[in-house]
């Protein structure tokens, strides 16, 4: 990991970008005043868009009631 001032980072922000898509740094922790206060890390991946609807299909059971209350609820949004 390397760590570099908020100077430092403003004035060599092209080769610090380079360093992390290459690989050679996983990481580079920006500093102000001595502090960390920002992270510049490689985009591992983009998600999928297509993928995200049922990503969850199979980790959970949905109870064969989940909608009992449904009727109610719905004349409770008619209502005046």
């Amino acid at each position: 990991m390397r760590t570099v001032d908020v100077n430092e980072a403003t004035s060599t922000l092209a080769r610090l970008v380079e360093v992390i898509e290459s690989g050679l740094e996983l990481e580079v922790v920006i500093e102000r005043e001595g502090r960390p206060a920002a992270r510049l890390v490689p985009i591992r991946s983009v998600p999928d868009p297509s993928r995200r609807i049922g990503a969850a299909r199979g980790q959970f059971e949905v109870p064969d009631d989940i909608d009992i209350d449904a009727e109610r609820i719905a004349r409770q949004f008619e209502e005046d």
